[in-house]
């Protein structure tokens, strides 16, 4: 899936608009995609994405970098074979539309 454009709030995967956070799989859009603790990532918030892993996650930290990524859960992913990239969603989106690995997930923080 290629991802159009994001601004704060917004974003457009393949025409479609979504003003909640995402989850990008190669062949659907999870939304609205709810956290435990909204600016914390936490293990369980990955549910979905673990279930078929994916070689690459990009995790967006939202407009501001404010939603906050633990060190631990990135090993953790790392160690299940995961390639991860955080950052702020707009740096994050960037890196997503230059990869070219069909097996990728970007989970999307929108706001904050």
């Amino acid at each position: 899936m290629r991802i159009d454009s994001y601004s704060f709030g917004r974003i457009v995967i393949q025409g479609e608009q979504f003003t909640t956070d995402v989850i990008i799989f190669p062949d659907r859009v999870y939304h609205p995609w709810w956290r435990k603790e909204g600016h914390l990532l936490q293990w369980e918030d990955l549910e979905e994405v673990l279930k078929n892993p994916p070689e690459v996650l990009f995790i967006g930290r939202g407009y501001s970098g404010v939603m906050e990524v633990p060190k631990a859960l990135v090993e953790r992913l790392e160690r299940l074979g995961i390639e991860v990239h955080v950052g702020r969603t707009q740096e994050v989106v960037d890196l997503y539309n230059r990869t070219e690995q069909r097996n990728k997930v970007a989970a999307l923080h929108l706001t904050c």
